[in-house]
């Protein structure tokens, strides 16, 4: 009798997986430094994080209130649309993760602009990504 019930059960239990797995497809956001989106050839419409430092010089506020700066890990550099109140600690040379996704023309529009407080709170996929362009300055955790 419990070999007929783990018969009948299992086929069940893997048919719900798979439909669970299949229905989320590309629901999970994934996140990217410029160089691994550029590897990655991330489809345009996707959402995904993209985090690093934002690049010296590159931040401009746009007569439509939408602001424009450039997110690098030394190696590439990616630029960004955000339109909405940056974070207090929003600066040039910091780390930010943005949420959002490539246009066709290969901007990337954010919908969500986080900046970290220092080492300590930057996000590890940040660090990691900043440790093997070389350019980590952080403590190691």
């Amino acid at each position: 009798m419990r070999l007929l019930t783990v018969a009948i059960a299992a086929p069940i239990l893997a048919g719900s997986v798979g439909l669970s797995l299949y229905a989320m497809g590309d629901a999970g956001e994934f996140f990217f430094s410029p160089s691994q989106a550029a590897a990655k050839r991330v489809l345009p419409g996707r959402t995904i994080r993209l985090g690093g430092l934002v690049e010296a010089g590159s931040v401009r506020k746009l007569p439509d209130g939408t602001v424009e700066f450039g997110v690098t890990d030394r190696r590439d550099v990616d630029r960004v649309l955000y339109r909405g109140d940056l974070p207090d600690l929003f600066r040039e040379g910091q780390g930010v993760v943005t949420r959002g996704a490539f246009r066709p023309d290969g901007v990337f529009e954010a919908q969500e602009v986080l900046a970290k407080h220092d080492e300590r709170y930057m996000p590890k996929e940040v660090a990691d990504a900043l440790k093997r362009s070389g350019e980590w300055r952080g403590r190691t955790p």
